[in-house]
């Protein structure tokens, strides 16, 4: 019974031994403690059976930035060879250190942050980057747009990227600035929006024109100014108004975080040329515009920056009109008489042939055949004119 106990307990301390002592494999990294630093190896503590060591080879070839090593110093170390001829753990300090940042590598591209990179140089396909001391390959694909048309000049350069694939086995690793610049600007934009309200008045960089407006960059996104909001007066063509490169002050007049629009206006920074319009132009003014428009029902006379005006066709003369260009054309500049201003409704309608000498207005006889009534013609049909009309050139 004595014999059978103390194989128990010896049969227990074994397995408590060898629970005690690490399971080594080869490729593992793992933790150790330096116990001794010899000239021809350096004996490491991993917690096995034996000693690790790292041979005198790897020291003479270690690479520049390895601290020196003492006894008591906790390093790193990856196991070459799980046992010797000698029963030691054969260990590698500098692949322990390689191959850490490898795992590093595919630590970040699981968490997806950006990363700074050292742009080496440029290639057929893209750009070779430095990333964590690794050789990265960042694609032409790849490059942000603002420096896609050029990537020399981003040679030398750090630069902010992320890590889309790591392949310890083929040593590739691939890397994005796109990916990296639209996170940031993503990030920006959340800012920006955040910290923009409506009624701000904010400086900008004109960066595209379009027939329907022009786009502004406020750094970290691009705001929209109508044609509508380019001036008081009516645009044609944004061209006549800004350039691209041109710096603006612009007022945010819409924010829209869902779609991440920005609407801007130009002419709000100015004076709305309606504010006074009632006493700008009163009735019975006798006052000149140019023709801007005709349409069959009329013509549209610009009287004022900001401001144009409605010329009804029984308004054009005291005969019947037929057709609104048989009396006017564009381009023509004209005497008109002021029938009503209208602030509330920006509206403004005018008379040509009031405007005229009285002594030309032929006698009611002669007019009575008017179709239509000519004091209410002008004003039933005004209502739809206008609604038709006044707001055309902001769409």
């Amino acid at each position: 019974d004595s014999q059978n106990g103390s194989a128990a307990t010896m049969e227990e301390f074994l397995n408590q031994e060898e629970a005690s002592t690490k399971r080594i494999a080869h490729g593992d990294i793992i933790d150790g403690v330096v116990v001794r630093v010899d000239p021809d190896e350096v004996l490491v503590d991993v917690g096995s059976k034996s000693e690790g060591v790292i041979s005198s080879r790897e020291l003479g070839t270690r690479e520049a930035g390895t601290p020196d090593l003492h006894a008591g110093d906790h390093i790193k170390v990856f196991v070459l060879q799980p046992e010797n001829e000698d029963g030691n753990v054969v260990l590698s300090l500098r692949r322990a250190r390689a191959e850490s940042v490898w795992v590093k590598a595919q630590e970040q591209q699981a968490t997806g942050e950006m990363m700074d990179a050292e742009v080496r140089e440029q290639n057929k396909g893209g750009l070779i980057v430095n990333i964590l001391g690794l050789r990265g390959f960042l694609p032409t694909s790849q490059v942000s747009r603002s420096h896609s048309s050029n990537l020399q000049e981003l040679v030398g350069q750090r630069i902010g990227v992320k890590i889309l694939e790591v392949n310890r086995k083929r040593n590739r690793l691939i890397v994005s600035q796109k990916a990296a610049f639209d996170e940031d600007r993503a990030r920006q934009r959340g800012e920006l929006f955040d910290k923009l309200k409506i009624g701000d008045e904010i400086e900008g960089k004109v960066s595209g024109l379009t027939t329907y407006g022009a786009f502004v960059n406020l750094g970290a996104a691009d705001g929209l100014i109508h044609i509508s909001e380019l001036s008081w007066d009516r645009v044609a063509n944004v061209a006549d108004v800004l350039q691209v490169g041109q710096d603006v002050r612009v007022k945010v007049i819409k924010l829209d975080p869902d779609t991440s629009r920005i609407s801007l206006s130009l002419r709000q920074l100015g004076q709305d040329p309606w504010d006074h319009i009632e006493k700008r132009f009163p009735p019975g003014a006798i006052v000149e515009g140019e023709v801007t428009k005709i349409k069959k029902y009329g013509a549209f006379l610009q009287i004022g920056d900001g401001i144009e005006g409605l010329l009804h066709i029984s308004e054009l003369a005291w005969e019947h009109v037929e057709h609104t260009e048989d009396v006017v054309q564009v381009g023509q500049h004209l005497r008109v008489r002021v029938l009503q201003a209208d602030r509330s409704r920006r509206r403004i309608s005018l008379s040509l042939k009031q405007a005229e000498d009285p002594s030309t207005r032929p006698a009611e006889s002669e007019v009575s055949d008017y179709p239509g009534e000519i004091e209410r013609v002008p004003e039933a049909e005004r209502e739809r004119v206008y609604a038709e009309v006044s707001a055309a050139p902001q769409e």
